[in-house]
């Protein structure tokens, strides 16, 4: 519309070219009139070159090239003869016009292509959910597993090994491009092989062609191979417990960064699946209702990360205690770099198994997005979008605060969709809350904001704790209080993050006795 409102102007056809084309063809972005010709590709002018006038047998064009990443030109002309004005000056009007449209048609292909990759990732991680939610089997859910793999990636070949404690040996249970059955075990000391190195190192690799050849792997093996870990994650540390691999890509382009993120993440269900298998077969065997209750919160209990994987820029200790045998309380902790780290509390609405799965969906959305940005908001924003057809399916929310604490700059980032309990605690003893800026995820549509505040490394404490603590009741029924637990982190608040921690908990036995629970407590005491 621009360039015809041009041509009806100055009478001067123009018009915008693209070169998408190999063999150095141009297409027509805009024209002023159906009929225009581009320009001759070999007299086109090369980027921040000069405009060149160009002779046609339509007439003269005076022909530039638009600044940006894209490949593109404008051209003005032909004119008619007794327009009277220099093609120069039209050109200096709509170069900045046609510009600012390149450059935005851009930006929204770029948008368009990320969130497209985003919405399959995600898809992706729903539907390995789902399939495995239809089984306790791993060796039944993992040919879909890797289908959905395969067919995300672009992997012509593809397998799943998982460790056999009994024989010391990677086991293949599924795999895509041969028979699974053809594939030969592999011991986890052999040295030749790609899949052994990375479950002993508990590492992904990416290896080349030519890297490592090894004829146990022959099999599923083509070209370059993204090979990652199946890890389960314990206060201990983490277990391997088999691999994943992937190789012979339809695009023959490299696997990504991002590639190895999306089947970490994958790798993180499985072992959760995993562990549910153990776990179902122990419950079978022993026919035990209550070690089965007991297995499951240990399996929940060891989603949460260890308290030192923040050391040593931070000291932190935490603690989640489920009403039942699992709950919708978690906590997060992140070593983001630079001398930032990141710490997360989050409440889903109830608690029992309902809340505890979605606790389950929103620590591996968090374990993805937070590695992603160290802006709290965004990392919010991304969890939520991630977890919205889940919310809005099981009409549930989740209050969430997400803090970022930069030592080098001395401030606190943070963002609060909700969460009533979040303080930072001077060492003089002043007490700040760190409001609920936002509603809980999930129960509106809006993105969350972000917040920053100064920071006091070594001195200022992070207090965060659910509202089962604040809540907690007496045989009597009498609550204990936020200004309780506020008070008792006041008094000890030069001792270390795990002496305060017990100081809590010892305030709430003494208060509540022999009552039961009546919501999950969870409590995170942090210093940078």
């Amino acid at each position: 519309m621009v360039l015809q409102g041009f041509r009806e102007a100055t009478r001067c056809d123009a018009g915008v070219w693209l070169q998408p084309r190999p063999d150095g063809g141009l297409v027509a972005e805009a024209l002023a009139s159906p009929g225009l010709r581009p320009p001759p590709a070999a007299l086109l002018p090369e980027p921040a070159g000069p405009p060149h006038e160009i002779h046609t047998a339509d007439g003269t064009l005076l022909v530039a090239s638009v600044p940006g990443a894209r490949r593109a030109w404008v051209s003005i002309g032909p004119c008619p003869p007794d327009s009277g004005h220099p093609l120069e000056g039209y050109l200096s009007f709509l170069l900045p016009v046609v510009t600012q449209y390149v450059q935005s048609a851009l930006e929204v292909e770029h948008a368009a292509t990320e969130l497209a990759e985003r919405y399959e990732e995600i898809n992706l991680l729903y539907t390995i959910s789902e399939i495995l939610g239809r089984t306790v089997r791993i060796e039944e859910a993992a040919p879909a597993i890797l289908t959905e793999i395969s067919e995300t990636v672009g992997a012509r070949k593809a397998s799943i090994l998982v460790h056999d404690r009994v024989t010391d040996t990677l086991q293949v249970i599924a795999a895509i491009g041969v028979n699974a059955e053809d594939a030969p075990p592999i011991g986890t000391s052999d040295q030749c092989s790609v899949s052994a190195r990375v479950f002993r190192t508990q590492h992904p690799l990416i290896v080349e062609p030519d890297e490592m050849p090894c004829p146990a792997e022959s099999l599923y093996r083509r070209g370059t191979m993204l090979s990652v870990p199946i890890m389960w994650t314990t206060a201990e540390g983490g277990e391997p417990l088999g691999v994943v691999n992937l190789s012979d890509r339809r695009s023959g382009q490299p696997f990504t960064a991002g590639d190895q993120k999306l089947v970490a993440a994958i790798a993180t269900q499985i072992a959760t699946a995993l562990q549910n298998a153990r776990l179902v077969r122990t419950s079978l065997a022993q026919q035990q209702l209550v070690h089965e209750m007991q297995l499951a919160h240990d399996l929940q209990m060891k989603l949460l990360p260890s308290t030192k994987v923040v050391a040593p820029e931070a000291d932190v200790a935490a603690r989640v205690v489920p009403a039942e045998s699992v709950g919708g309380d978690f906590y997060h902790l992140f070593r983001l770099g630079g001398e930032r780290t990141g710490a997360m509390i989050g409440d889903v609405s109830s608690h029992g198994y309902r809340a505890a799965l979605i606790m389950a969906l929103a620590m591996s959305a968090s374990a993805i997005h937070a590695q992603s940005s160290s802006d709290p908001a965004e990392t919010l924003r991304a969890i939520l979008g991630s977890m919205r057809d889940e919310l809005a399916t099981t009409e549930m929310f989740i209050t969430a605060f997400y803090g970022v604490i930069d030592r080098e700059r001395g401030e606190l980032r943070y963002a609060n969709t909700g969460h009533p309990h979040a303080f930072v605690l001077s060492a003089a003893g002043d007490v700040e809350r760190l409001p609920a800026i936002d509603p809980p995820l999930g129960m509106v549509d809006d993105a969350p904001t972000g917040a920053v505040r100064p920071w006091g490394a070594g001195s200022d404490l992070l207090l965060l704790f659910t509202d089962g603590v604040s809540d907690a009741r007496s045989r009597t029924g009498a609550r204990l209080g936020e200004q309780a637990v506020l008070d008792v982190v006041r008094r000890h608040r030069a001792e270390a993050p795990a002496a305060i921690l017990d100081r809590i908990f010892e305030t709430l036995e003494q208060h509540t006795g022999d009552a039961p629970l009546r919501d999950d407590l969870t409590v995170v005491v942090l210093r940078s």
